[in-house]
């Protein structure tokens, strides 16, 4: 396969903080690639180099001849009043027609399209975005955190889309099970440079792990060999009759070296401090109704109502459901942020709130330390806290040594993320209301912050489209739906079963505007070049499954297994759209 970028010994510096240090490496047209690393590495800074909007400090990048590179835009580039529609046809400079029928494979229907596109979430804009990058015919794709404000049922819509992209891609994500479902090559960005491994994300950390735990073991074994020469040559070398010994042992001494080691990416490990244990419910819920009142000329809208929720003490509980459903609306009532439009919200006795919301980390004060914010937080706690416990606890937060005294104003959105939840930890609070306390964090933070939850002995609710995340938090889940609360009763995996069957059973088509008569002469060319492309999919999908199979015959292993089964499932999709079109 052909080079697509080359990247050429880059460095990039803001002011003192070195970013990247000489980053290199060659990225194929064919690869798909999990971008990670610690937040502040670098992943954004040489996504952005990569697509010439930032300039390095030295170094070069190469782009191949026949690479069209498209990105994901992240900020806001759509015009007053601008519609869907016309926001598509202007960022592509395509037809409607065809930005019509692209929107419809996210479920962007006629009606949205014809929407102002700023008065949409951020999750439907995510989507327009999506669209609008894939207009433009690329050959490889730049996606920095794509699932970030996504729901998981676009989540599912977008990772078939992605694994049937016909070119290359990188992807920034804090969302393990996204890249695992996405990605088969690791780019890792960590101490100013870049690595890639030809492996998915879980192999490549898995092996970190182990050349870290043998450089350690290496090491161990010098400084012991060092240890035994230092006290031979210490012994020997006053004596004439051993002398030469000793000298010859010195010299072995000086060739002794051992393996460097950066701990500056060890997985960090978050623990909460302990609260008191109490008997019965942490939270009653009676008929309750939710949503806004009216506001001068506008009138109120109940987003869902008769709900009756009771969770004991301890549970750790995932709020999901579609964007737009209310799952924020639900937390920010339960957190007193809103309103109730009616019924009973009744919390445990004793129980403090605390409270992480969407976008929370721009409300810092600027102008103070990492230091000085969590301090601050500190004072507010109904316990006492030493100087160096906060430390200790700002450090499983990844800041250690100097990085305590940087202000908020030169954190990233990572970085922010993480010392406001190091301050809502410091509160030692009862129970934590969650909106979307991963976006922004870094896989490994993800990982930690989920055990972390998991084993306090604490209530949380949380809202949450991180699959991963929630399998390993949520002990109940509480769907949001039409005006409905319910708890699902079979459980998170079963709900995603039911999900994905619905993704795979969307129409392509669905709500996209027809193709002008005029151009109607084409769609034959359109359906052989469809016949085609399932060709190649099926006997790439047909490959990849007797790889699976074998590897599971020998040894069995828990991501292999899945991932047969989603092979399985996407290999029945296209031999069934393969038959529909008349071609077996």
């Amino acid at each position: 396969m052909a080079i697509a970028i080359r990247v050429t010994d880059i460095h990039k510096a803001y002011g003192e903080q070195v970013i990247l240090d000489g980053a290199t490496g060659e990225i194929r047209d064919d690869h798909r690639l999990a971008v990670i690393g610690r937040n502040g590495a670098g992943k954004s800074t040489l996504c952005r180099i990569i697509l010439g909007q930032e300039e390095a400090d030295a170094g070069s990048i190469a782009i191949g001849r026949d690479t069209r590179v498209a990105y994901l835009e992240q900020h806001d580039t759509f015009q007053d009043g601008e519609t869907v529609l016309g926001y598509l046809a202007r960022a592509s400079g395509q037809e409607e027609w065809r930005c019509a029928e692209l929107a419809g494979k996210f479920l962007l229907s006629h009606e949205l399209l014809d929407r102002p596109v700023r008065s949409m979430s951020g999750g439907f804009q995510t989507r327009a975005k999506l669209c609008a990058m894939l207009l433009q015919d690329p050959t490889f794709l730049v996606l920095d955190e794509p699932t970030n404000y996504l729901d998981t049922a676009t989540q599912l819509l977008l990772e078939r889309f992605i694994t049937s992209f016909r070119g290359g891609f990188l992807v920034v994500s804090h969302d393990r099970e996204f890249l695992r479902r996405t990605c088969t090559s690791t780019l890792e960005v960590a101490q100013g440079r870049m690595r890639i491994h030809e492996g998915a994300v879980d192999h490549w950390l898995s092996r970190k792990a182990e050349e870290r735990v043998d450089a350690e073991r290496f090491n161990a074994n010098q400084d012991l060999k060092r240890k035994a020469l230092e006290d031979f040559v210490a012994r020997n070398r006053a004596r004439a009759s051993t002398a030469a010994r000793a000298q010859a042992k010195q010299k072995q001494l000086d060739r002794l070296e051992t393996v460097e080691v950066s701990y500056d990416d060890v997985a960090p490990v978050i623990r909460l401090p302990r609260i008191e244990d109490r008997p019965g419910a942490a939270l009653r819920v009676d008929g309750l109704a939710i949503g806004y009142g009216p506001q001068g000329d506008k009138p109120g809208r109940t987003i869902a109502s008769k709900i009756d929720i009771e969770i004991d003490r301890g549970k750790k509980v995932a709020i999901i459901g579609e964007n737009g459903q209310g799952k924020t609306t639900l937390l920010r009532t339960l957190a007193a942020d809103l309103p109730a439009l009616g019924g009973l919200i009744k919390w445990g006795y004793a129980i403090r709130l605390g409270v992480y919301a969407q976008h929370v980390y721009t409300t810092m004060d600027a102008a103070k330390t990492v230091r000085e914010t969590i301090f601050a937080a500190a004072k507010l706690a109904p316990r006492q806290w030493k100087d160096q416990e906060l430390l200790d606890l700002a450090g499983t937060f990844l800041f250690r040594g100097e990085s305590v005294d940087k202000k908020v104003s030169v954190l990233s959105g990572g970085e922010r993320s993480r010392l406001c939840l190091c301050c809502l930890l410091v509160g030692g609070y009862e129970a934590l209301l969650l909106d979307e306390p991963t976006n922004h964090l870094d896989v490994e933070t993800v990982e930690a912050l989920g055990t972390a939850l998991k084993q306090h002995n604490g209530t949380a609710l949380l809202v949450s489209h991180d699959r991963s995340f929630v399998q390993a938090v949520a002990d109940i889940i509480i769907e949001v739906k039409d005006g409905k609360v319910l708890v699902v009763p079979d459980g998170y995996e079963a709900w995603l079963w039911r999900l994905e069957q619905q993704a795979a059973e969307a129409d392509p088509g669905g709500g996209a505007r027809k193709k002008p008569a005029k151009s109607a002469e084409k769609s034959p060319d359109r359906g052989r070049n469809e016949i085609k492309e399932l060709e190649r999919r099926i006997a790439e999908l047909e490959r990849e499954q007797r790889q699976l199979v074998d590897r599971l015959a020998t040894r069995h292993d828990a991501d292999t297994a899945r991932r047969l089964a989603a092979v399985q499932r996407e290999l029945a999709t296209a031999e069934e759209r393969y038959f529909a079109l008349g071609a077996g």
